[in-house]
């Protein structure tokens, strides 16, 4: 899988992007660029004889870039065929990391950007509803409702259904969620695993379940 996506970078563009952060200086980076070229055109053996053809540095100049390239694993010579090639394979590896670790930072931070507004909607939506602010436990339920997988939509729904029972408490909620969860479950796979997980953590339940959320006025 990793060679396929190798083979599917646009090194030009991650090279353009990552050259700096690789300790590249532009003199290198060109002939990166024309070694690159050069390999394009079936060449195997890419030599500073044959860079020069195409650059205006001289020869001795390009044959000390391509030991500076070497050094900094960027550029190798394999003699392990019949004859010798030249191959930017390391250079390949160290972008193609630089991709895969950009592209989890992306999604981390897309994620935790996703999880931060989805927290915000619901506590704005269970604020207005129950018409006052959330105490730091209800805060705390209402984190692990949204790490636990629940959607805000599917948070503010049981809300709802909870305010239209006339119970207006976390925990009503919380029983709510997992009825629905459960119910879930049953219909797609003929037992819930919510239910497993409940029931092994069932000093929590109790504990969640004699948490004084609200007044005693607000429970019905």
């Amino acid at each position: 899988m990793e060679t396929n996506a190798m083979g599917a970078i646009d090194l030009r563009f991650l090279l353009l992007e990552n050259y700096k952060k690789l300790g590249i200086n532009e003199k290198q980076l060109a002939v990166i660029f024309m070694v690159h070229h050069l390999l394009k055109q079936n060449n195997t053996l890419v030599t500073a004889d044959l860079l020069s053809l195409k650059m205006t540095m001289p020869v001795e100049e390009i044959d000390a870039i391509l030991v500076e390239l070497l050094n900094k694993n960027i550029l190798e010579f394999d003699n392990s065929g019949s004859q010798m090639k030249t191959t930017l394979n390391p250079l390949k590896r160290r972008l193609y990391r630089e991709f895969q670790m950009n592209v989890v930072k992306e999604q981390e931070e897309t994620t935790s950007k996703d999880y931060a507004d989805q927290l915000k909607n619901v506590y704005e939506v269970f604020e207005k509803e129950l018409g006052r602010t959330l105490s730091p436990l209800e805060f705390s339920r209402i984190r692990e409702w949204v790490s636990f997988g629940y959607s805000d939509e599917i948070i503010i729904a049981a809300l709802k259904e909870a305010i239209s029972q006339n119970k207006k408490s976390i925990r009503a909620i919380d029983k709510i969620l997992l009825k629905w969860a459960t119910r879930d479950d049953v219909a797609k796979e003929g037992y819930s695993a919510l239910n497993e997980q409940w029931d092994k953590n069932i000093d929590k339940t109790i504990a969640i379940a004699k948490t004084k959320w609200v007044d005693d006025d607000d429970e019905h």
